[in-house]
């Protein structure tokens, strides 16, 4: 019996594990996406338009650590915002 007791203690701290690392890319990803809707600001079709622009990121590779100004050069090439709709 003093074997099944390093199973359990084996399959409790890799289940632990796992839950670190899947909460670990939840939250970087979390991170990700909040940082190019903060780039986007108000406008719904710029908010859609940075989320693309991410999900090109994601797809080329690009580094975590070179998100940021990758991000923000997207953004500077965003498409203009929408105007509000001219009243009266």
């Amino acid at each position: 019996m003093p074997n099944l007791d390093y199973v359990v203690v084996a399959v409790v701290s890799v289940l632990a594990i796992a839950l670190h690392v899947v909460l670990f890319v939840l939250v970087r990803r979390w991170m990700d996406r909040d940082l190019a809707l903060s780039l986007a600001g108000e406008d719904p079709a710029r908010r859609q338009w940075m989320l693309e622009q991410l999900a090109l990121a994601r797809r080329q590779g690009v580094r975590r650590r070179d998100l940021p100004a990758w991000l923000e050069q997207a953004a500077r090439a965003a498409p203009a915002a929408a105007s509000p709709p001219a009243e009266g």
